[in-house]
């Protein structure tokens, strides 16, 4: 056979044999894809079956009792957490405070030598008033040839406006900063003010957080606080909270919001370094409607 007979015959059998290998690689092609195919078919069906059926968001009384259980013992915690908090902290809620603040007004006196002075009152209710007295009844010696300075007029600011009070009664100071250093004093319109609430049986620990309020520089009422010191020996007592002028005759409270005491005076030349006058039954005897609290139980002498 010549070359040129057998070389058509070559090409035909090599086209073939491609051709046939073509079809072989498509076909398994082809049988991958419809096995890849299934396969996902599958996970999709797999994934359809696992997914949870939608449902309305109407609910049941028996769904909702274990959500407002756990709510409800949730706030329980949260108020434990805040009250412990409080406790140790010496914190006093906001909201005690702002009220706490309206029981106080501005106190200002004036003197038949035009002189005039400030301070503050915290009120008792029915018109009564507690202060300082030496800020409505002049304290000070009289002056070589001249006669004792007296105090003419007392206002307390209510609402914007200036009304007139009057002395009812005082204790026996007849200098400031003194145990005798209070006084009751008394208007005759109807007021809008919450009356405080007194705790005479405060024991004053040391360290206990106590807040202040009182006419800061005739500012209006602001709040300090500070911790109790000690104990002097006429009976009052000290701390570390600002004794600015015009705080004499505020509000000492505890951490129930209770008075406890008033300011009466600072150390002189250091503002921080105050004195407290501790609240006793004696200085609300001519308030009348106000319960008496009793004066606590003497401890007996241990004989022998």
């Amino acid at each position: 056979m010549s070359t040129r007979r057998a070389l058509p015959a070559i090409l035909a059998s090599f086209v073939a044999l491609m051709f046939f290998g073509l079809g072989n690689y498509l076909g398994a092609r082809q049988n991958d894809s419809d096995e890849q195919l299934a396969a996902l078919r599958a996970e999709i069906n797999l994934l359809k079956r696992r997914q949870p059926a939608a449902q309305g968001t109407t609910g049941r009384a028996d769904e909702s009792a274990p959500a407002m259980l756990a709510d409800a013992n949730r706030a329980a915690i949260v108020a434990d957490v805040k009250r412990q908090l409080q406790d140790e902290m010496g914190l006093l809620p906001l909201t005690l405070l702002r009220e706490r603040r309206t029981s106080f007004v501005e106190l200002y006196s004036y003197d038949d030598r035009g002189s005039s002075n400030y301070g503050t009152a915290g009120y008792l209710g029915n018109g009564y008033f507690i202060t300082v007295k030496h800020g409505v009844i002049a304290l000070d010696d009289p002056e070589e040839g001249r006669d004792a300075r007296r105090i003419t007029a007392i206002k307390v600011r209510y609402k914007g406006r200036d009304l007139n009070a009057r002395v009812v009664d005082s204790g026996n100071a007849d200098v400031e900063v003194h145990p005798g250093d209070w006084a009751i004093i008394k208007v005759n319109q109807d007021l809008e003010l919450p009356p405080l609430r007194i705790d005479t049986s405060y024991a004053y620990d040391f360290a206990e957080p106590i807040f202040r309020l009182g006419n800061d520089y005739s500012k209006g009422i602001i709040l300090s606080t500070g911790y109790v010191g000690q104990r002097t020996p006429n009976g009052l007592v000290t701390c570390l909270t600002d004794g600015h002028p015009g705080v004499s005759g505020g509000g000492v409270l505890n951490q129930e919001g209770r008075l406890v005491g008033i300011p009466i005076g600072r150390m002189q030349g250091d503002y921080r370094f105050s004195f407290i006058l501790p609240v006793r039954p004696e200085m609300f005897r001519k308030v009348p409607g106000l319960p008496q609290p009793e004066e606590p139980a003497a401890v007996p002498a241990t004989v022998g």
